[in-house]
């Protein structure tokens, strides 16, 4: 029977696996490290999360691995290159939280808008709390996979203007939903809200940094539901400080694998009254959580059968 060992595991994720998962299962609520590599030793599969960090050096400590089943979409948290080299197979779970992400980042947005952090902290005074509508404001995405498009389309739903940038773009959505690409810069510069949807790569490390935040549209708000390192967070502050950004969601942070050395990072971040910070919780409504070990399942036992899916 094939050796499993799952990390990052709630008890109802234990249940449910224990019923649909065939091998030889042990479970630890902690991620994968090189700290705790022995409880993975001799296992042909290992299950994780993002916060499992999968490097040439935890590989090397695993000669037995032959399968890895992210339980997320994104993979950065996997050194992909090493795997392939070992021949060792990586599956992830497409498409599971696409609404939930897009209805969380506009659940940033109107609170944002809508001043609700002050409203949670007991602020009375309507003259206080006076908010903005979304209707007729421009809204730029970035990225525009399943998860942008649906973002694009509850914004259209409020009545707002959409601009979009992709390096791969869907000109026949843009027709079809009725949005326009531009230019990163351009939409820098016209954008009233900034939302980003884009995957973690070299290519989109500090996506937003120092040198090109300037160019924003002076009054705007950021949002970040894709990963933290998208955003480059020492220039995120200076330009809320500034008065060049009026406010930022963020439901993910640079570091944020570390939570006291993120606190202790950005700690001037988290107590600004504009800025709303959530504890990558995009994901994870009731609905994307069942699809998301449901898929998981099927990867596992794709592979156990010698017929993996989801490959990246």
């Amino acid at each position: 029977m094939v050796k499993i060992a799952f990390f990052e595991i709630s008890e109802q994720d234990k249940a449910f696996f224990r019923k649909n998962v065939n091998g030889s299962m042990v479970f630890y609520k902690e991620r994968l490290s090189l700290k705790n590599i022995e409880k993975a030793r001799g296992c042909e599969v290992v299950c994780i999360s993002i916060y499992s960090k999968i490097n040439k050096a935890v590989i090397d400590k695993l000669p037995s691995l032959k399968f890895i089943a992210t339980r997320s979409t994104g993979y950065d948290h996997i050194d992909t290159r090493e795997c392939r080299k070992r021949g060792i197979a990586v599956s992830n779970v497409p498409d599971y939280s696409n609404n939930a992400v897009a209805e969380h980042t506009f659940a940033l947005i109107l609170a944002l808008f809508r001043n609700m952090k002050s409203v949670l902290k007991g602020v009375q005074e309507r003259s206080k709390l006076s908010g903005a509508e979304l209707k007729g404001k421009t809204i730029g995405v970035i990225g525009t996979g399943k998860i942008g498009m649906n973002v694009i389309r509850i914004a259209k739903g409020f009545g707002m203007k959409v601009i979009a940038y992709d390096i791969n773009k869907n000109i026949k959505a843009s027709h079809t939903i009725g949005f326009k690409y531009t230019s990163l810069d351009y939409l820098f510069r016209h954008a009233d809200i900034i939302t980003l949807h884009v995957p973690y790569t070299e290519k989109t490390h500090h996506l937003i940094n120092k040198e090109n935040i300037n160019n924003i549209k002076k009054g705007s708000v950021i949002i970040n539901t894709s990963r933290g390192r998208v955003i480059e967070t020492q220039a995120l502050i200076e330009a809320l400080d500034k008065g060049i950004l009026a406010g930022a969601g963020l439901d993910v942070l640079e570091y944020e694998e570390k939570p006291e050395e993120c606190r202790r990072r950005f700690k001037r971040l988290f107590r600004m009254a504009n800025v709303i910070v959530t504890p990558h919780i995009a994901a994870c409504t009731r609905e994307a959580m069942k699809r998301l070990r449901e898929v998981t399942a099927k990867n596992i036992n794709a592979f156990i059968r010698g017929k993996a899916i989801n490959l990246v």
